[in-house]
């Protein structure tokens, strides 16, 4: 509305210049209502470009904005953690005699670990128990190797913690946000693969412990058996002592 009454007091201006003005070879006639409708008419098509020039500008900045919430985390734990995770498992790996495998615990627990009998001599009695106690030891040793490991681990741990709070806590989008989370979350579970290692292998000492204790038992049981078993005594027999 106030543009419209710029325009038509504009117009009567016009009109009233051209009336006092004197009259050439040709008369132009003004028409101020045909000039105030130009005008309004531009008016709205200049108003229309500058919400075009608003709406394109708005795109912009959505595009900018998506662009920041499909932008890529600059920071990977990834190779970090993946070398924590083989480290422990080397020294898995590492398990001496009876290591983590079915068969072989089968295999050991039907002949090393195997109930002691009468058909077994002393000797192969002697020998398997010297060699559970090796295995004991070497079980313990395993154990030790493991938890080693796993405490070297978390200096490497907490380094990698660190910096994903802190890419966290900068991202500039929901996919920079979302991966730092992810990662936080890959490192738990680092963590917990460690302290699962770190379990079994001590689980491991302790049960070829206690498998060692009771055989040794059941050994000490026929071998006592074995020592209270009447002899044959003396037999009298014929001796030539002088030719």
């Amino acid at each position: 509305m106030r543009i419209r009454h710029l325009v038509m007091a504009s117009a009567i201006a016009l009109s009233i210049v051209s009336v006092g003005k004197p009259s050439s070879a040709q008369v132009v006639v003004f028409d101020p209502n045909n000039y105030a409708q130009n005008v309004l008419t531009a008016a709205r098509a200049l108003q229309q470009i500058n919400n075009q020039i608003t709406s394109l500008q708005n795109q912009a900045q959505s595009l900018i904005n998506q662009a920041r919430n499909l932008a890529n985390l600059p920071f990977s734990s990834l190779q970090q953690l993946q070398q924590s995770i083989q480290r422990t498992q080397q020294l898995l790996n590492q398990a001496q005699r009876i290591a983590y495998d079915v068969g072989q615990i089968n295999n050991a627990f039907s002949t090393t670990y195997a109930p002691a009998s009468a058909s077994v001599s002393n000797q192969a009695l002697i020998s398997n128990a010297q060699s559970r106690w090796q295995t004991s030891v070497a079980a313990l040793q395993d154990a030790l190797k493991v938890q080693a490991g796993v405490v070297g681990n978390l200096d490497t741990n907490r380094t990698q913690m660190s910096a994903l709070v802190t890419s966290s806590q900068s991202a500039t989008g929901a996919l920079q946000a979302t991966q730092a989370g992810n990662q936080l979350v890959a490192l738990q579970a680092q963590q917990l693969a460690d302290l699962t290692a770190a379990v079994a292998a001590q689980g491991r000492a302790q049960s070829l412990e206690a498998a060692q204790r009771t055989t040794a038992q059941d050994q000490g049981r026929e071998q006592l058996r074995r020592f209270l078993i009447p002899g044959v005594g003396y037999q009298p027999t014929t001796v030539q002592m002088f030719h």
